[in-house]
């Protein structure tokens, strides 16, 4: 079918998250590009917002995909059998953080960790409330999306969870708010929807002592920032601190869905009795996708990605920052987010690159800033190649 019937059984067929999709009809990917199916290559940016920090397709992600593929898919609801990938995922992902965090509970998606890790303070603590923080944004379902600030994203969705307070992030005299009575304060470790905001190492570890002193257990959700994204395997690795609870989801998958959660083992029993099945999932765990976020782990111990992600994004910024239309550069490691003017001329930025050949895209609550978050395997000139696009993008748009 030519490129107006697909989009028509696009628009028709398929939910909508917007009336104004790129309608992109895609071809193929690799590495840091993708075509579309006349041709046209597209530097990726984005990386699937924050999903393919080890670019697209990554012969080892699919290598352990079709090994996987050719042994077994979905046998069983997860926590009953031994699966290889899994062990093999949860042995990569503990290998990486600090001993107290040692149990791994995977799931299909980030919200869907997110819910579960609200449900694991609760149940751990015995109490009811949640502290979240003003900007922030933890996904769609209901659970997620109580804790989420964007007031018109939720609006026409309420009643939501009772008992959520928000707090400033940042601000060191609002972890008076954390109580006796708060069961989790969660919170993203570097703020993305909010437009990159990145907090001091003082209100950290501030917050880290203020939940020691109430005993409310501290959710430090990752699933954008986490897994080399910030230039540290995990952002929390900055402020020299530990969570109680971490999160994670698009980039573990190495470009596949999932989702998951982590603990201590102490913790994390309490969902496994009184009730049993305190917290189930029929696809979390799936081997496919384990055996991906396993190779994807493996590909960034082998390589000097992560630890190079710092001295790469200040390249793009440097080039960004020859601009006098970019006001401000919000960044840390490969994640970037670009303040202009306006969010007209966002618009226009974005749709100007998007024309030349490269995808940046927006933010759903920051509507003057447009959002990068390339790959993390980009090269220098690649980089130096993307960062003026944008330069062309901003000055031809005038």
């Amino acid at each position: 079918m030519d490129h107006h019937q697909a989009a028509d059984k696009f628009l028709n067929s398929l939910g909508q998250t917007s009336p104004f999709p790129f309608l992109i009809e895609v071809d193929r990917a690799e590495g840091i590009y993708f075509w579309d199916k006349s041709g046209k290559r597209y530097t990726d940016m984005i990386s699937g917002v924050a999903v393919n920090n080890i670019g697209h397709r990554h012969p080892k992600v699919i290598k352990a995909i079709k090994d996987q593929v050719d042994q077994y898919l979905h046998v069983m609801v997860y926590g009953e059998f031994i699966q290889d990938s899994q062990l093999k995922m949860a042995e990569e992902l503990i290998a990486t953080l600090p001993e107290n965090l040692n149990s791994v509970y995977a799931v299909n998606s980030g919200t869907e960790a997110n819910e579960a890790a609200l449900k694991l303070a609760k149940r751990y603590t015995g109490r009811h409330e949640l502290i979240a923080c003003k900007g922030s944004y933890h996904g769609n379902t209901h659970g997620s999306m109580s804790v989420s600030y964007n007031e018109t994203k939720k609006a026409p969705f309420r009643p939501l969870l009772p008992a959520v307070k928000f707090i400033e992030f940042g601000e060191v005299k609002d972890l008076e708010l954390i109580t006796g009575q708060t069961a989790g304060v969660i919170m993203e470790t570097i703020q993305g929807d909010a437009g990159v905001r990145i907090p001091s190492k003082e209100y950290m570890q501030a917050l880290r002592n203020r939940c020691n002193e109430t005993g409310a257990l501290l959710i430090f959700d990752e699933i954008q920032c986490g897994i080399g994204r910030s230039g540290k395997m995990h952002a929390f690795e900055h402020f020299g601190i530990v969570p109680d609870i971490l999160t994670l989801g698009k980039a573990l998958g190495g470009g596949m869905p999932i989702g998951a959660f982590v603990a201590n083992r102490d913790v994390m029993k309490v969902l496994s009795d009184n009730p049993i099945l305190g917290h189930i999932t029929t696809f979390g765990g799936h081997p496919v996708i384990c055996a991906a976020a396993g190779a994807c782990l493996e590909v960034l111990r082998e390589e000097n990605w992560i630890a190079d992600a710092d001295r790469k994004g200040q390249m793009l910024e440097d080039i960004l920052l020859q601009s006098p239309e970019v006001k401000t550069v919000r960044r840390i490691g490969m994640l970037f987010a670009i303040d202009l003017a306006s969010a007209d001329r966002v618009q226009q930025v974005v749709e100007s690159c998007l024309e030349k050949g490269l995808l940046t895209f927006w933010f759903l609550s920051h509507p003057y800033s447009f959002r990068l978050s390339p790959p993390l395997s980009i090269s220098d000139e690649q980089i130096q190649e993307a960062g003026n696009i944008i330069l062309e993008a901003l000055q031809e748009t005038k």
